[in-house]
């Protein structure tokens, strides 16, 4: 009798969250209309042609859907394999010690691979490999994570990575942590000695920026005082195109700051444009997308079919919410100042791919829940 309700129950309607893919779909689409409205300018003044950057990100978004359509249509649960985690771990370790030997240095930093006229970020790839690496331990073990040591113990198997990535990319590296310690989170039963772990941590990585003379340093005495330090140009203009924006804006196309006064206006400090051409209005829309689309991958997440899926999602959740929160927070000034996109929407080839593969995985979850 149990079978059979069982099998009932497995072969009912299958959920799809078509909410979450017009999300997803609107914020590439607008991605794309900022990124030429941003970069058609500088575009002109260097290419002869409006359309170099926004065609870059075109194939980009062609090769993302074509990623995210695999993904979503894949079984995620062929990921629930020990061989496929050990080898997401270990294809991470070498991606980005390979990187530190044969990358491409640019901005003093040395995070890309060069490959003819393109560009490819090993770290983007090695948040999606350490989410998977990460959901398949912790559903396997989560019966085993029950002192604080125990979770400790699956952070600090993260730890190669994450030092890996912050020797060029500090940034980023912040990003892997705040993934690592909710997944980590969301599994353990000692929530408070985790958050404390978490303060001291954020309190460790403050002392060590103020301690050390080095661009990381610089940034504070930027965030503290950009209007009279030397390189506060950015922070400062990014700053005169929000509050020229208004409450909606000069319209579409029509942002003064895009003209070479905010540096690379299309990649991490287009919210700062989108505040100008759509005024406090257009960027409130955009956070409330966001914030829906991070609504739509909770809900998921909390009617998964399995653990693993449920984690899957959380760090995929947890890896948009991060960076649009930091995103954000720079282009404000609320926190010092570094280089994170905009998720879907600033410009970038490797980031954007990445996050629509994560949305593809995100879906294929969503197309397991059973109604």
């Amino acid at each position: 009798m149990a079978n059979r309700i069982k099998k009932k129950y497995m072969t009912g309607k299958i959920y799809f969250d078509y909410p979450m893919l017009f999300l997803i779909i609107f914020l590439i689409a607008f991605g794309i209309l900022m990124v030429f409205s941003t970069s058609s300018y500088k575009s002109m003044e260097y290419f002869k042609t409006p359309y170099h950057w926004v065609i870059r990100q075109g194939v980009a978004v062609v090769i993302g859907a074509v990623a995210m359509g695999f993904f979503c249509k894949l079984d995620y649960r062929v990921f629930q394999n020990k061989v496929v985690a050990r080898s997401c771990y270990i294809i991470s370790i070498v991606l980005l010690g390979t990187v530190l030997i044969l990358g491409a240095a640019k901005k003093g930093a040395i995070r890309w691979f060069q490959v003819g006229g393109f560009q490819f970020q090993p770290s983007e790839v090695a948040k999606i490999l350490m989410i998977i690496y990460l959901a398949y331990t912790l559903s396997e073990n989560a019966h085993r994570i029950v002192k604080f040591k125990d979770a400790m113990n699956i952070i600090f198997r993260c730890a190669p990575i994450i030092l890996l990535i912050f020797s060029q990319n500090m940034s980023t590296a912040l990003i892997l942590c705040a993934i690592v310690g909710v997944m980590v989170l969301v599994i353990s039963p000692k929530t408070k000695e985790l958050m404390i772990a978490a303060l001291a941590f954020v309190g460790l990585i403050v002392v060590y920026l103020m301690s050390t003379n080095s661009y990381r340093n610089e940034r504070f005495a930027i965030w503290l005082h950009p209007e009279t330090h030397e390189k506060g140009l950015q922070t400062m203009q990014a700053l005169y195109a929000i509050g020229s924006g208004g409450i909606f804006g000069k319209g579409l196309g029509q942002s003064m700051q895009k003209m070479g006064f905010i540096p690379e206006s299309h990649n991490d400090m287009i919210f700062s444009i989108i505040c100008e051409e759509l005024g406090l209005f257009g960027a409130v829309c955009v956070i409330l997308v966001f914030m829906a689309l991070i609504w739509r991958m909770l809900l998921i997440a909390m009617n998964a079919e399995d653990l693993f899926g449920s984690l899957l999602v959380i760090g995929c959740l947890t890896h948009i919410a991060v960076q649009v929160f930091i995103n954000i927070a720079v282009v404000t000034n609320t926190i010092p100042p570094t280089g994170v996109p905009l998720p879907f929407i600033s410009y970038g080839g490797t980031s954007i791919l990445g996050a629509m593969i994560e949305m593809g995985i995100v879906l294929s979850v969503s197309r397991r829940i059973h109604l």
